[in-house]
């Protein structure tokens, strides 16, 4: 099992972006993908984008509607680290920021259940 931990959260005006990286430590063989998802407050967790890290798919990337072409993902290999870019942030945005990852089959993905690690969250808010 690998250990994640998030960085790059914190206020930010609406318009702006912002950059979350996630680091994982262990073995990172074990894992296929890293995933962003996010909760806010009173909702459930919610997929936001994920990527493969190995595989026949490696590099490949998916994500939610609701963010895609405003959010991307990216993994640096060597760093074992990924990267949630975000851009035009809106109010609707404010929420705990996760970093997943584990072994999930392509119908998993998007799915809580499809990952076995996750980092402790860091917060992201959106204000004026």
């Amino acid at each position: 099992q690998v250990q994640l931990v998030e960085s790059g959260g914190g206020l930010v005006q609406p318009g702006e972006s912002l950059r979350l990286s996630c680091t994982a430590s262990g073995s990172d063989n074990s894992i296929n993908a890293m995933g962003w998802f996010r909760q806010a407050p009173g909702k459930e967790r919610e997929f936001l984008a994920a990527i493969r890290w190995s595989g026949g798919s490696y590099g490949n990337t998916y994500y939610a509607d609701s963010v895609k072409g405003r959010f991307s993902v990216s993994r640096d290999r060597a760093r074992s680290t990924v990267h949630l870019q975000m851009n035009s942030v809106q109010a609707a945005d404010t929420a705990v920021y996760y970093c997943a990852a584990g072994r999930p089959i392509l119908s998993s993905l998007s799915t809580v259940r499809g990952y076995t690690s996750w980092g402790q969250g860091t917060q992201v808010t959106v204000s004026s």
